[in-house]
């Protein structure tokens, strides 16, 4: 994509948006008003929600599975990752994990995830998505959708605590 208009580059250098941002970008001047709305468009762009079935907690001869979900965001810049974890859990109180994941290719550089387990998932999904027919990419919000709604019908195990 290709901008020609000298105000609109200059408004983006303002607010933190530089060129090769990819390893330059760091905090974005946002109002926080507009910030969870940034966000969804992030999770669109530089983020991913999955899941998958975990069957590998045994226990006693008992195989227990459960549904693991997670919602993420990835940058290459350091900078940017923990600006965003850290506006993310001011603005919207909700936690996860930011961590370094470092390649294991030579010449390569690390990446910054920023990582939501299932309970925090669907905190952030209700937060950003909360109201209909908002500018989305439409998979990632039906995706977001169908997860929850299907977490909600979970029902919780009973647990025995061992001595």
């Amino acid at each position: 994509m290709q901008f020609s208009k000298v105000q609109f580059y200059n408004w983006l250098i303002s607010i933190g948006v530089t060129p090769a941002k990819t390893y330059t970008v760091g905090p974005i001047k946002i109002p926080d008003k507009f910030f969870r709305d940034f966000l969804r468009g992030h999770l669109d762009g530089d983020g991913s929600i999955y899941t998958y079935l975990d069957k590998c907690n045994n226990y006693k001869g008992r195989i227990y599975t459960n549904q693991r979900i997670y919602t993420t965001f990835c940058s290459a810049s350091q900078s940017h990752a923990t600006w965003l974890y850290n506006k993310i859990s001011a603005l919207s109180k909700i936690k996860g994990a930011l961590a370094q994941r470092k390649s294991y290719r030579p010449n390569c550089v690390s990446m910054w995830e920023i990582k939501f387990a299932k309970k925090s998932s669907i905190k952030l999904w209700k937060w950003i998505y909360y109201q209909k027919n908002l500018p989305c990419l439409k998979r990632k919000m039906i995706l977001a959708r169908q997860l929850s709604k299907l977490i909600s019908k979970e029902k919780r195990r009973e647990y025995t605590r061992i001595d």
